[in-house]
């Protein structure tokens, strides 16, 4: 709720400053830019995060001049259905947010083949999003692409080893791991992998598992069924795969009903492992030693996404050098998680195309149109009769 209270008030702040630009080009000639809202849009929204991620999209929208068709994810259809609502008794014109629920396949489908749809948001998996752009691509509508991650984060030997702990916790596990900047690959310095695993696990071992709505939990069950055999699934592949299981694995003990799995740490993940390299989007985090930062960076890059990751280190230009060279759209350096409203947020290779947030996420919803005016009395011949 805080974000994406924050998001609405960031976008409210500079929705009255879309100033394009004016240039003199010559004596006789001025041009000058205008930006324009490309008109409807559809926004296709996850299950993980579903009034942060709506409102990630809805704000620049709204602040560009765009009316919203928004398609919530099937699972989780409620809260953005209740924002509807306050919106219009909040006065907003009928016609401007516009909530479709549905499946993906028949509703998400259907606004992203639509021609009066100018632009199509979507955040999802790679996999859809593929579609989503296959599809749009046939009347060249206009494309954002939030899609998944395998987030890197290297802890360097001359980390601070406290801070680095408690921001790995929280990378890695925050909402069941289902964040698609969650830490799912955690690369510790040989120097001090003994140091830094034991107090980790130690702290693993004490998240509280259970029930939501208690103050005292903190990490419910993951969204379904289907996604609790496929996580399973995922961590089945890792020990096969010889994957050394520090904690975790499965369903609590204590935990008889609910689609609860621990927070599972792998050690000693082979770089090219089945886990180390598709997305799991739950809480299970592969733990991967590294002796140089060329080693580190080499591993960081080897994925096909490139959505975000982490660098832990005391030294400045160590971590400017392995910023440069992640092929990530957003990174943190000593910290980890919190995505500011201010920010451009997105990724690079399959973890999609264009930004969100910040003045390039409005842009995403706004066409830029030029006009040359001849200022002169007289234009010049160009043919001789």
């Amino acid at each position: 709720m805080g974000g994406s209270i924050k998001t609405l008030e960031y976008y409210a702040s500079i929705a009255g400053n879309l100033n394009g630009e004016s240039m003199s080009i010559s004596e006789n000639q001025l041009s000058i830019t205008l930006l324009e809202p490309i008109g409807v849009v559809a926004q296709i929204i996850p299950w993980n995060f579903p009034l942060l991620l709506s409102f990630w999209k809805i704000a620049p929208a709204l602040a560009a001049g765009c009316t919203i068709v928004l398609k919530p994810a099937e699972h989780t259809p409620c809260a953005i259905l209740e924002v509807a609502r306050l919106a219009t008794e909040a006065g907003l014109p009928d016609g401007v947010l516009n909530v479709v629920p549905g499946l993906g396949e028949v509703a998400g489908q259907a606004l992203v083949e639509h021609p009066g749809v100018g632009k199509v948001a979507f955040t999802g998996s790679t996999e859809v999003g593929k579609i989503v752009m296959r599809t749009a691509a046939r009347e060249i509508k206009r494309v954002s692409l939030e899609l998944g991650g395998k987030a890197p984060c290297i802890v360097f030997d001359d980390a601070d080893i406290g801070n680095a702990l408690e921001a790995t916790l929280r990378g890695g596990f925050f909402n069941q791991g289902e964040n698609c900047t969650a830490i799912t690959r955690l690369l510790l310095h040989e120097d001090i992998y003994d140091k830094f695993l034991p107090p980790y696990i130690d702290r693993v071992k004490k998240i509280k598992i259970g029930d939501p709505t208690l103050d005292e939990t903190e990490l419910g069950s993951v969204i379904s069924k289907e996604h609790f055999n496929n996580v399973s699934s995922y961590f089945e592949k890792g020990v096969s795969e010889g994957a050394e299981v520090l904690h975790g694995g499965g369903r609590p003990k204590e935990l008889e009903k609910g689609y609860f799995f621990e927070p599972t740490v792998l050690a000693d993940v082979d770089p090219k492992a089945t886990v180390a390299c598709e997305e799991i989007f739950g809480p299970i985090v592969a733990v991967i030693p590294f002796k140089t930062d060329e080693e580190a960076i080499s591993i960081a890059n080897d994925t096909v996404y490139g959505l975000a990751g982490g660098i832990w280190t005391e030294n400045l230009k160590r971590a400017l050098r392995t910023a440069k060279a992640i092929n990530a759209g957003y990174l943190w350096v000593n910290t980890y998680g919190g995505i500011i409203p201010e920010t451009p947020y997105g990724g690079f290779k399959q973890s999609g195309i264009g930004k969100e947030l910040g003045s390039d996420g409005l842009d995403m919803y706004l066409e830029k149109k030029t006009v040359n005016i001849f200022t002169g009395d007289k234009i010049p011949s160009w043919y001789a009769g």
